[in-house]
């Protein structure tokens, strides 16, 4: 490697840790014709659904950009060193990092230079070259630039196995404060045109047997908070419609991280990111997504914001003492999924594990339940009568006094919770 391309590596690869939407699984893009590469369960710097740590090439085709987002590190208006790859370059990186086994897959993204269709049409290449010449049959995840021609995002999708496009703001007020030249409608566009070949190849499939595979892995986004003044309700609100509109497989949430100190409206560059509220968001994206909670149970007019010292679950659950506690041997399936420190795995075990008798305390602990937690909210056979009582405060006081609530504090957004 040239000093050339190391410099450009640097410089690159750091600009690009701000995306966090990297997340691989779903993808099953499997080795063919003795080529390089297997997608496997998943790749990148992140976790499978097995919690397995994988790894990708993580890096920008170019820092140069024509827009100037107050919250970019790539801004046009930021004096930072500026660099580019050639499509060959990239090409030439990924194949050697793979054979050195540093690396399972490519991320790539790009700042805007020229305008969107010159910037698509150069990381199209780069795909192109990786499975047409290279014959790679490993993950990549494209980034789909705002406003690059329908063509060029679909033939994109024939080799990606993920896309994804920054939604940037959860509200329009905040992107056009702090992002003017960009908007949410133009971003769904994108997003539109991705859902609708997925839904034409899907059809295709099931008439003709040679349809080639378009974006295996499905598209995500990725919307920034703690740079605007939106609430926890704005951004799961967001999350919930992109979801049901554009069947999104992941919303990623990236807390701000100071960078500009030009900018007075955005967070002092003293400030912390606010991981803590990034973490509560992850884990009540994970409710609506695996738990069957609606988004506006979870935050609502009434409560915009969710509680910081406890997880949303909790959170809920303290909220509506009315349907608490429960009976662990008559609740259905859903109501058991409600009860804090019992997670989907758990829930599962015990539907199947009442068919044979009532349960007990003691089985329920064998069963992976938390049971420090959700004996406040839930009896089974030998629970003492006096407990078959919910007492919401004194439960939250008797949660933070004993340090559970810190509970989750560890866990990879990327993971599944036990809640």
């Amino acid at each position: 490697m040239t000093d050339r391309i190391r410099e450009k590596l640097q410089i690159l690869a750091d600009a690009a840790k701000y995306d966090v939407s990297c997340s691989s699984s779903g993808s099953d893009r499997k080795n063919k014709d003795k080529g390089l590469g297997n997608t496997g369960s998943g790749i990148c710097h992140s976790y499978t659904e097995d919690g397995r740590c994988v790894s990708l090439l993580k890096i920008l085709f170019s820092n140069v950009c024509i827009y100037d987002c107050s919250y970019c590190v790539s801004r046009r208006s930021n004096d930072v060193k500026r660099a580019a790859f050639t499509v060959q370059e990239v090409v030439d990186l990924t194949i050697n990092f793979y054979r050195r086994n540093y690396i399972e897959g490519l991320f790539l993204s790009s700042g805007i230079f020229k305008s969107a269709d010159y910037t698509m049409e150069r990381m199209l290449q780069v795909v192109k070259k990786l499975r047409l010449e290279e014959n790679f049959n490993g993950y990549i995840h494209l980034k789909t630039i705002p406003g690059a021609s329908p063509e060029l995002i679909t033939e994109a999708g024939l080799y990606a196995d993920r896309m994804s496009i920054n939604l940037e703001m959860p509200t329009e007020a905040g992107l056009k404060q702090f992002a003017p030249e960009k908007s949410h409608a133009e971003v769904q566009k994108d997003l539109g045109i991705v859902r609708d070949r997925l839904i034409q190849f899907k059809d295709e499939r099931k008439l003709i047997r040679s349809v080639p595979k378009f974006v295996p892995a499905g598209q995500t986004t990725q919307m920034v908070v703690g740079a605007s003044n939106e609430t926890d309700y704005d951004v799961m609100m967001m999350a919930d419609q992109h979801y049901k509109d554009y069947k999104l497989k992941r919303v990623y949430y990236s807390g701000y991280i100071p960078i500009n100190d030009q900018d007075k409206a955005l967070p002092a560059i003293g400030s912390a990111p606010p991981l803590l509220r990034e973490n509560r968001l992850y884990q009540s994206d994970w409710l609506m997504r695996f738990y069957g909670f609606a988004a506006n149970e979870i935050v609502n007019p009434q409560f915009p914001n969710l509680d910081l010292e406890v997880d949303p679950k909790l959170s809920w659950a303290l909220r509506h003492p009315e349907y608490f506690p429960v009976d662990i041997n008559r609740a259905d399936y859903q109501m058991i999924l409600r009860i804090p420190g019992i997670g989907v795995r758990s829930a599962k075990k015990i539907i199947q594990a009442r068919r044979f008798g009532p349960l007990r305390a003691d089985q329920l602990k064998k069963m992976g339940v938390a049971y420090s937690r959700a004996q406040h909210f839930m009896f089974c056979i030998d629970t003492p009568a006096y407990k078959k009582e919910l007492h919401p405060t004194q439960v939250r006081q008797q949660i933070l006094q004993s340090g559970q609530s810190k509970y989750t504090k560890q866990l990879s957004p990327q993971l599944g919770f036990g809640f």
